[in-house]
């Protein structure tokens, strides 16, 4: 009895001991773009130089390289009748971005005008991609599907399981036919983790106001913030080939970024990241 009564007091003891073993942070991973006034990526930056915050408490970070995965970039490239006028130069843009981008990473070309349509599958292969850009053309009497196309490309780099995904939006402005609300084309972005970048060919003066096209701008405003992207609103699709190359050197020159997050048993629900330098800005996704 006297054993029995003895073991059952070192037991009581373990539990309620004032020295628990403490759980260990768990290591998370980001990736950012840091660029200057200029729209120059900004290279060099130390671990110290970061600020990482998760709903408002900050997070200790670990370390900080230069990213050298290679991105999985789903071009979404509009084929609808409202491209038909700068074609020639959509065309030459996506030519000098595949050369700057193809070769480490992969990329899948993919139409957006009267339904998603793969034209190029995920490829490295830069004479296959241009010779894929010989399927980019207008579609008379057609419009974009591409919150369709967004949706998507999301599950198809999820099911990939792609370390950087990242989807590129070009596209002229025209009537817009997925019957998909903002909310849904967000979802998908937050649980596949892809990052959304998009230029958009305006029209000076040109309002559109239905449902279709509220849901576009919201997706593509509150999608690009949300998931560290870039936005460009282009005037003429001259700059078409400017835009694409500055997103592209910002994309070669991201950042990985490693922080420790305390053992908690709810998720947190916002993830910011910044920068001690004046005068740069930070571009990370800022769902954890």
């Amino acid at each position: 009895m006297r054993a029995i009564i003895s073991g059952l007091l070192f037991a009581t003891a373990t539990l309620v001991s004032p020295h628990p073993l403490r759980a260990q942070a768990t290591q998370q991973t980001i990736y950012a773009s840091v660029v200057d006034k200029a729209d120059a990526p900004v290279t060099g930056l130390a671990a110290g130089e970061f600020i990482v915050r998760e709903d408002d408490a900050s997070r200790e970070v670990l370390r900080v390289s230069t990213a050298t995965e290679p991105l999985q970039i789903a071009l979404l490239i509009d084929t609808s009748a409202a491209i038909d006028p700068y074609i020639l130069d959509l065309r030459t843009g996506l030519r000098a971005f595949l050369k700057q981008m193809a070769g480490e990473n992969e990329i899948a070309l993919i139409g957006v005008g009267e339904r998603p349509t793969v034209l190029v599958d995920y490829t490295r292969d830069l004479a296959r991609l241009e010779k894929g850009l010989g399927l980019v053309f207008a579609r008379p009497g057609s419009g974009t599907y591409l919150l369709d196309a967004i949706i998507e490309a999301g599950n198809a780099l999820q099911k990939r399981k792609a370390t950087r995904p990242t989807i590129v939006v070009v596209m002229g402005r025209g009537p817009e036919f997925s019957e998909r609300h903002h909310d849904n084309v967000l979802e998908q972005l937050r649980e596949s983790g892809a990052s959304l970048h998009s230029l958009v060919l305006t029209r000076p003066g040109a309002v559109r106001m239905d449902r279709s096209d509220q849901e576009l701008e919201m997706s593509l405003a509150e999608g690009t913030k949300m998931t560290g992207g870039r936005r460009d609103d282009l005037l003429t699709s001259m700059a078409i080939s400017e835009r694409l190359q500055v997103l592209g050197n910002e994309l070669n020159n991201q950042y990985q970024i490693t922080y420790a997050r305390p053992p908690k048993l709810i998720p947190p629900k916002s993830l910011e990241v910044s920068a001690k330098s004046p005068g740069v800005t930070v571009r990370a996704r800022r769902w954890p």
